[in-house]
């Protein structure tokens, strides 16, 4: 199989087991493929040193856990996440739909603030691309809706595994799995 992120939404879509979680682990670069190779900017990364892979990943491909609380620091305000991921100021959060959350706690947020948050830090990363593991799966429907609607107006290509149908329907492109 070969894939190459355009601009725009890619969403690798099925059920629980069908390899979903583990493809976006290696083509994010956290882990290696048993076979084939993954390329990022050309760079193939197979012979790449896990310094080199993280260097890589750091700079190149931003990734939005499925816990809202594991993507971001829990000692720092909502600012000072988006600074200590790049962002100059704070006019990020109108965006997100966050302004005037900059100085509370990260523990202030709901599941869906925190989620939107974390696809904030990824922008301010300024990242190449956008990787998302089941972002929708913990959050209520008015949550999931505002962060469909971030994931659907990142300006970079955005990679999501997700069994969502809502997710799939917003999809430029739909890569079904199925369960071994």
């Amino acid at each position: 199989m070969s894939l190459t992120l355009a601009p725009g939404l890619t969403v690798l879509s099925g059920p629980s087991g069908a390899g979903k979680s583990t493809l976006l682990r290696v083509l994010s670069l956290v882990e290696r493929p048993s076979v084939g190779e993954v390329f990022v900017r050309e760079v193939a990364t197979s012979s790449l040193s896990w310094a080199a892979l993280r260097s890589l990943r750091r700079k190149e491909i931003a990734v939005v856990f499925q816990n809202p609380p594991d993507n971001l620091i829990s000692h720092l305000t909502v600012g000072e996440n988006l600074r200590a991921a790049g962002a100059r100021d704070l006019s990020l959060l109108d965006r997100l739909g966050l302004a005037g959350s900059g100085t509370w706690r990260i523990g202030a947020l709901s599941g869906g603030q925190q989620q939107r948050l974390a696809f904030g830090c990824a922008l301010a990363r300024g990242a190449s691309v956008v990787v998302a593991d089941e972002p929708t799966s913990q959050l209520d429907a008015r949550s999931a809706d505002l962060v469909l609607e971030t994931l659907s107006s990142l300006p970079v290509p955005a990679l999501v595994a997700s069994h969502d149908p809502r997710l799939v329907a917003l999809a430029d492109l739909c890569i079904p799995m199925a369960a071994s």
